[in-house]
């Protein structure tokens, strides 16, 4: 039996528009792909001067230098890619009790890394293996301080030190799905430390560790609805936004000291599929698709294997969303009405299945999730 908090889909759903991106990037838009065509058509003795020679030929070099300068692009942007060997590195992952940080935490655990999950509740899988669970709330600084010790001296059950974090994964959040109006202030100032303040106390607990060890990678969970904003997700989406700007000031303040040995990741997911976000229907899941977290989670992993920084935004049109900002008004309200993101947020449904109607509870639980 499916799970009652999460709808079932139309068979045609994974037809979206990011598939057939994907698609004609490996096939049509690929260099590789298009010089087999010119190749093909000298296999035919194909004059050079034959207009389907000089199209050809055409194409696969514009798609060559395109390829070329992207590579360049990220280079000059976020420098060469570190060293990663997961033997030495020690990894920690905040609200890594379940969801997409989980998923993160286990399959870094089955690799033989050395994981440490920081969050408020257990580990919803009992036991990970590799994988150390520390009850810690993110949101409180003397928390993440006593935990951090506790990680550099704890030994694991097979009596390996964990040793210096090298590798931190922001990713605990919450939210209430309330207006700004029926937030209380307690809940304001706890989405604000969950969501934001933690990421300035585990940035500032671990980030000296990976200056001495030379070596490091922080990744900042933030969200497509940074670039919205949302109704009845204030506090989320304002928090959400913020995490733009620390991660674009701690890039900046390590560019010119350890852009070679420390990088910073920026994931800007869109909505993906928890029972946290059942009950939100996307209005256009062809263009918008809900995003399934082992999707999210094997480009962070990808991203951080591979030692590059840089910004993951999923799906596609999560890409072109900092463009909104600079067009008209006018056409900037049209475009959030087609898209029907305040209409969705209507349905949204917390982890017991509890309807949050506009009005909210005033003994709402508190509800984690990622993205």
């Amino acid at each position: 039996m499916s799970d009652p908090a999460i709808p079932d889909r139309p068979w045609h759903n994974p037809l979206t528009i990011d598939l057939l991106h994907k698609v004609l990037n490996t096939t049509f838009f690929h260099p590789f792909v298009a010089w087999i065509i010119p190749l093909c058509l000298r296999a035919q003795v194909t004059p050079y001067e034959h207009p389907a020679m000089l199209i050809t030929v055409s194409w696969a070099t514009l798609l060559t230098l395109l390829f070329f300068l992207s590579i360049l692009n990220r280079r000059i942007a976020y420098g060469k890619p570190r060293e990663v060997d997961l033997n030495d590195e020690v990894i920690v992952i905040t609200g890594g009790a379940s969801g997409l940080g989980l998923l993160i935490a286990e399959v870094y655990g089955l690799r033989g890394a050395s994981v440490a999950v920081l969050d408020v509740r257990e580990l919803e899988v009992g036991e990970a293996r590799g994988v150390e669970f520390y009850k810690c709330d993110v949101g409180d600084r003397e928390q993440v301080e006593r935990v951090a010790k506790e990680i550099e001296e704890d030994f694991s059950c097979d009596a390996k030190q964990l040793g210096t974090p090298t590798i931190l994964i922001n990713n605990a959040a919450i939210a209430h799905g309330k207006s700004i109006l029926d937030l209380s202030h307690e809940e304001i100032e706890r989405t604000f430390r969950v969501n934001l303040l933690s990421h300035f106390h585990t940035i500032k607990t671990f980030l000296p560790g990976m200056i001495r060890e030379n070596r490091g990678t922080v990744v900042t969970m933030s969200s497509v609805l940074a670039h919205l904003g949302c109704r009845n997700l204030s506090d989320y989406t304002s928090s959400k936004s913020a995490l733009l700007a620390l991660h674009a000031s701690l890039t900046a303040e390590l560019l010119h000291t350890h852009q070679k040995t420390i990088k910073t990741l920026l994931v800007t997911p869109g909505q993906i599929t928890t029972p946290l976000f059942a009950g939100i229907k996307t209005p256009a899941p062809f263009l918008a698709p809900v995003l399934e977290p082992v999707d999210v989670a094997k480009e962070v992993i990808k991203a951080i294997d591979s030692g590059e920084g840089g910004v993951i935004a999923m799906p596609l049109y999560a890409r072109w969303l900092p463009w909104m900002g600079v067009l008209p008004a006018g056409l900037h309200s049209v475009l959030r009405w087609w898209s029907g993101v305040d209409v969705a947020v209507e349905g949204f449904v917390g982890r017991n299945g509890e309807e949050q109607t506009e009005k909210g509870k005033e003994k709402e639980e508190t509800r984690y999730f990622e993205g």
